[in-house]
């Protein structure tokens, strides 16, 4: 089981619930935007540019950096320098953020955390009670390409009581190294290589990709009776394992009708969504998404013995023995 980056609150990933939508309505509130509820936060840091201690090694973007002691007494506000600058987009507050990333503790050099290591980057959302503070207001409008340091006092990081299990006293400043790797909001699309859609069978699906909602023809013809998972845009990304979380864009509509019944484009969310627990909802998603390639939109047709059955969700367009039709902006996998 992957181990849960000590960054992170302990709070589970939102699930697509797929189950009483109504209307062309967004994700319900326990998805990706709706952050969890967290104490008052203390006023916004003042952020300044040191002190911070030298990267002695791997100081290349994407490189494991080493990171010197931490000498003299760190400062009480938050120190934040670009070590070195990228060209991509600004981050802003309350988009997801894919970084690798290393912490250490000031005083002693010991590092508690990595993501080097693991060959895993953290993907998260950079939102009051997701992560720590000093991330939130240190990473906010800096450029994906960039490696970014700060150094955090409590205040900004675990509090008083700091964290035991990683060995951070409540005293303890860290340091942080952050190679920004992408960022992701609303407006995220796929931006995969188009792939032809040849089969009149299938619903026709748009190939934009400026997070405006993909347009879906579905044809006047039986639907079909096995799942159906096919690029409309194909990524380069690694393909998605049976037991990661995927951040998305995607809309869901009723094959007979052509009626959306849930979607995130447009709404000003995003989703993220367990694969593993989607197999207790909707089977046919979860089979039809796992080992796509991220960075892809794909169609995902679901046959009625892989979606609801003849036990659809109440107060909705979704009827007994529906087919399903989805078309998912695989944005990260998690």
């Amino acid at each position: 089981m992957r181990r849960r980056s000590l960054l992170l609150a302990a709070v589970p990933a939102g699930l697509v619930t797929l189950a009483g939508c109504g209307g062309s309505s967004g994700p319900s509130d326990s998805e990706a935007s709706a952050s969890p509820s967290a104490p008052s936060a203390p006023p916004p840091p003042k952020i300044v540019d040191g002190p911070l201690p030298p990267i002695t090694a791997g100081k290349r973007f994407g490189e494991k950096p080493t990171v010197a002691k931490g000498t003299g007494d760190p400062s009480k506000n938050l120190a934040v320098r670009t070590v070195l600058p990228g060209r991509g987009r600004a981050v802003a507050e309350n988009d997801f953020v894919q970084a690798n990333y290393l912490g250490q503790i000031w005083d002693t050099g010991k590092v508690f955390d990595n993501s080097y290591d693991r060959h895993a980057p953290l993907v998260m959302q950079l939102a009051q009670g997701t992560l720590i503070d000093g991330w939130r207001y240190g990473l906010t409008g800096k450029r994906t390409g960039s490696r970014v340091q700060i150094a955090v006092p409590p205040t900004w990081g675990y509090g008083k009581s700091g964290d035991a299990q990683a060995g951070i006293k409540g005293t303890d400043t860290l340091v942080f190294v952050i190679d920004l790797i992408d960022s992701f909001n609303s407006k995220s699309s796929a931006r995969g290589r188009v792939v032809p859609q040849n089969d009149p069978a299938l619903p026709r699906v748009g190939t934009n990709t400026d997070g405006a909602v993909p347009a879906v023809k579905v044809p006047h013809t039986a639907a079909p009776d096995k799942l159906v998972s096919a690029y409309v845009l194909e990524g380069d990304g690694a393909r998605l394992k049976a037991d990661q979380t995927v951040l998305c864009q995607f809309q869901g509509l009723v094959w007979d009708g052509g009626k959306t019944f849930q979607r995130t484009y447009g709404s000003g969310r995003l989703s993220q969504f367990s694969l593993a627990q989607m197999q207790q909802t909707v089977k046919g998603l979860a089979q039809g998404l796992t080992g796509k390639k991220v960075g892809s939109r794909v169609l995902v047709v679901v046959p009625p013995q892989l979606g609801y059955g003849n036990n659809p969700p109440s107060g909705g367009p979704i009827g007994k023995g529906a087919t399903l039709v989805f078309t998912v902006d695989i944005l990260a996998a998690m």
